[in-house]
């Protein structure tokens, strides 16, 4: 759920990045002031996409309204902006991140005019080209930095360069060629890899925009610990980020499984009974069971934490117990004379439309006593399959004894030859007769 901005058009949600970053509800904005009251002279403005938020004052009589882009004291010069939050919550944000001297916050000068819109956005062009040559830069030193993000003010006075390193960076030289190539004023501000990784922005594993580049503002130490409190395997390719550390996710719901645990008991890692030795695998805090396993065997027995209590009082007064007395954990099987058929099942030519066999039917009756066409095919070739049998057999048996015959009487052979031969001459001698 997002607001709507004002002044985009866009209609989509401020709150996950569709036009800002690190945006605050204003839940204020529809409470009216009374008569004597005036609205808060202070004012949050965005930077470089929502990247990066300050506070300035209003000492002008113009009412800005949250979206309107506006000029504001910068450094040596001015910068452009846009108007995140206004009204009595400012005041919260203030106090918020500890911003107690009013006396040293900035100015707000104007409304940005069409001069001021070009020059923003001719230096906000140059950024890319900045950042490229300034890394070559950096590599051509030999200095083990990286940067990660350039912004430049609105009338190109002043680049803000904002890298990441491992160690501590002697820049003073490479400051000295940034301002004698790109000819403005220089400021070198190191982050870390958390703060990067909200600048340059991605998606994360759960399939959302990164925490750290929409809502999220301080940056907690995050360690393994709190992987283990929730049962998770210590696996560094699952735990870790887009930054490369340990994901702000796993303090999100700590808190619930450390009070989830207090229920469990202490000192409950080993167990001793007849059988041996049992240790603790694993708590499941969702059915309240620790699961135990014996050292030369692999099985796991489920207990309950009453279970346990018992056994650790039995092995306090000296005693053993014979057997953990595991619970039974009823799997749920499916309903007994119910087949469920896991596969592709074609569904072709088992749905039927009546509305076409009943316009069908009425066709085959007004053709009368006819077959239907698709038996005629049937039929003709059924019989001729009876007559072809004999007469194959009958034409089998000629020919075995005319070979028969010929074998015995070689010399019949040459007699029957010329009377075929008149037999044929006297027939084409009459068909020219019938043709006449």
């Amino acid at each position: 759920m997002g607001c709507s901005p004002n002044g985009c058009s866009n209609n989509g949600g401020c709150s996950s990045s569709g036009c800002n970053r690190l945006n605050v509800f204003d839940w204020l904005n529809s409470l009216t002031l009374h008569d004597s009251a005036k609205p808060a002279n202070f004012i949050e403005v965005s930077f470089n996409k929502g990247s990066r938020k300050d506070y300035f004052k209003n000492l002008s009589n113009i009412v800005f309204e949250k979206g309107e882009m506006i000029a504001v004291e910068g450094i040596s010069g001015f910068d452009i902006g846009m108007v995140s939050l206004t009204g009595e919550l400012v005041k919260l944000q203030m106090k918020k991140y500890g911003i107690k001297d009013e006396s040293q916050l900035k100015k707000v000068y104007r409304y940005a005019t069409e001069e001021d819109l070009r020059l923003f956005n001719h230096h906000k062009n140059r950024e890319q080209e900045i950042m490229i040559r300034s890394r070559a830069i950096a590599k051509q030193l030999k200095l083990e930095m990286k940067i990660c993000e350039v912004e430049m003010q609105a009338d190109g006075k002043k680049a803000t360069f904002f890298y990441t390193a491992d160690n501590r960076v002697d820049f003073r030289e490479l400051i000295k060629v940034y301002a004698t190539e790109f000819k403005v004023k220089v400021e070198m501000k190191q982050i870390g890899a958390r703060q990067e990784s909200g600048k340059v922005g991605g998606i994360g594993s759960c399939g959302r925009e990164l925490c750290c580049s929409t809502w999220l503002s301080d940056f907690r130490t995050v360690n393994t610990t709190a992987a283990r409190y929730q049962n998770l395997s210590i696996n560094q390719t699952k735990l870790s980020g887009q930054c490369g550390r340990l994901k702000c996710c796993l303090n999100f719901e700590l808190d619930t499984y450390v009070d989830a645990l207090k229920v469990f008991p202490e000192d409950c890692d080993i167990l001793e009974t007849t059988l041996g030795v049992a240790y603790l695998q694993k708590k499941d805090i969702f059915k309240n069971l620790l699961w135990y396993c014996y050292r030369d065997s692999s099985k796991q027995y489920p207990l309950t934490i009453e279970r346990v209590k018992e056994i650790k009082r039995l092995n306090k007064a000296g005693e053993k117990p014979s057997e953990l007395q595991p619970v039974e954990l009823e799997a749920k099987m499916p309903k007994a004379g119910v087949k469920v058929e896991m596969g592709f099942i074609n569904d072709v030519g088992q749905i039927t439309l009546r509305s076409l066999e009943k316009t069908g039917k009425k066709k085959v009756k007004s053709s009368g006593n006819n077959k239907p066409i698709n038996q005629q095919p049937q039929s003709k070739q059924t019989q001729p399959q009876k007559q072809v049998q004999p007469n194959n057999n009958q034409n089998q048996q000629r020919n075995n004894n005319q070979t028969s015959s010929q074998t015995n009487n070689p010399s019949s052979n040459s007699q029957q030859l010329p009377k075929q031969n008149t037999n044929n001459n006297n027939r084409n001698q009459k068909r020219p007769k019938q043709g006449k």
